[in-house]
């Protein structure tokens, strides 16, 4: 999850805070990708989650990474709760799961390059310490009390006020784990066109990279039961936006409903100051309880636009955020994905002529049954398989257009990092349709023997 943001002065006039946003349009030579990766760290000879202290634990891989791999910490409390280096930062979940996330890069194939290098200094400091990583998108077999809760105070408030809306918040907090991908947009118009088709295509990405069917030590009956618990976490903040489709909708539009998201915190001078269930109305005028009498900075918005959790989330970016974390070759894939779709013209306006007929009902329909069914889900007539198919499709021909050439030259474009896709349409099986099997069959019902076979 998101660090706390600085740098920005009073907020004076209401205009400013869309002005934020938009601040975020960049000319097409300037679009770049950041990636973010989660993933569940455990120890080999128990297969119990780490904890945050100890000779096997969170604190030792980052404390390892920072003195081998001359990462800088990231302090709290005393406590070292992440690392910076070149653009990029690894930060903790609040059950523990490591976080990569990204620098901004020009190309798929820098960011591959990026998860490789990340992944390889990560295994090194584990392997000494008896420690593995998983990419799933749900712990299999972790209770929540077995996953302890990360020294931030972010998390604290939160874990609080999860436990008072929605049923499933303090799951997603502790036993979920996500890749996504944030990319850029020119103007207010072309954040608008993606926007939308990041909303309506979520699904999409949530049957390919399907990878969360094990909870509580067993099947769950979903393909992805991250997006399932997604659903049932905080109807305030989190869905899939039926507004951004209105006509008229603009940076304006999402501030407004920004606003009306309740608060979690203020940030200020090292503490996260309690503002649970709070109005960012009320701090414009003063009026915040928590904070009687202050005004909010530019760095209380971006903060508070951190605390909200829809299906894709606009920032000075957009966050395309419907995958299950999973393997090394799926991390590639996602940005590979988005971008083919979003960074040509052309892509672009042909997914947009998939959905835009789509209403409401619809959207929020392929959501459900896109985390139950996978690739096997199926809407109003229409497969999810062929649906699928259709994205990939326009995915790869816009990266193909895009032509962004990798390996000194000898890659002509960024095509094969969605060979991981292409497998799971020749197959029909996305990850979770292959955990399952294997479950069914030479597992013999041990969710654990996934451990063995499919970390990193």
């Amino acid at each position: 999850m998101s660090i706390p943001q600085s740098g920005g002065g009073p907020i004076e006039r209401h205009e400013q805070m869309a002005e934020y946003l938009a601040e975020g349009c960049k000319a097409r030579e300037d679009w770049r990708i950041g990636t973010e990766h989660e993933k569940f760290g455990y120890c080999k000879d128990t297969l119990k989650p780490l904890p945050y202290e100890g000779a096997r634990s969170i604190r030792a891989v980052l404390e390892g990474l920072s003195e081998r791999f001359g990462w800088a910490p990231v302090l709290e409390g005393g406590k070292i709760i992440g690392l910076e280096k070149n653009g990029a930062n690894v930060s903790l979940e609040p059950g523990g799961a490591l976080e990569l996330s990204g620098a901004p890069l020009e190309t798929i194939h820098q960011t591959c390059d990026e998860v490789n290098d990340h992944l390889r200094e990560v295994k090194s400091i584990a392997d000494e310490i008896g420690v593995g990583f998983i990419g799933l998108g749900a712990a299999p077999h972790w209770s929540h009390d077995e996953m302890p809760l990360m020294p931030k105070g972010r998390y604290k408030l939160m874990d609080s006020y999860m436990q008072k809306v929605g049923t499933m918040g303090t799951a997603m907090m502790r036993r979920t784990c996500t890749v996504q991908v944030n990319l850029d947009f020119g103007s207010e118009a072309d954040m608008v066109q993606k926007f939308r088709v990041a909303l309506a295509l979520q699904p999409v990405a949530t049957a390919l990279f399907a990878n969360s069917p094990f909870f509580d030590g067993g099947l769950n009956g979903h393909k992805s039961w991250r997006s399932r618990i997604w659903r049932d976490l905080d109807a305030d903040r989190t869905g899939t936006l039926p507004f951004v489709f209105d006509e008229g909708f603009g940076f304006e539009q999402y501030v407004d409903y920004a606003l009306d998201v309740p608060m979690y915190f203020v940030y200020r001078d090292g503490v996260y100051v309690d503002a649970l269930g709070m109005s960012f109305r009320d701090f414009l005028k003063g009026e915040l309880p928590a904070l009687p009498g202050e005004l909010p900075t530019l760095s209380d918005w971006a903060d508070h636009l951190t605390t909200i959790f829809p299906e894709a989330r606009l920032k000075k970016f957009i966050e395309m955020r419907g995958a299950d974390g999973g393997p090394w070759r799926r991390l590639c894939a996602l940005p590979a994905l988005w971008v083919g779709l979003c960074y040509d013209q052309g892509a672009l306006d042909s997914a947009w002529d998939l959905v835009k007929g789509w209403d409401t009902e619809t959207r929020e329909a392929w959501r459900v049954q896109a985390s139950v069914a996978g690739l096997d889900a199926e809407v109003n007539g229409l497969k999810m398989y062929d649906l699928a198919r259709q994205v990939v499709d326009i995915a790869e021909q816009g990266l193909r257009t895009r032509a962004m050439p990798g390996a000194g030259g000898l890659l002509p474009d960024e095509t094969h990092f969605l060979n991981a896709l292409n497998d799971s349409l020749e197959s029909g099986e996305v990850p979770a349709d292959e955990l399952i099997r294997r479950y069914k069959t030479d597992w013999d019902g041990d969710v654990t023997r996934v451990f063995g076979e499919y970390s990193y």
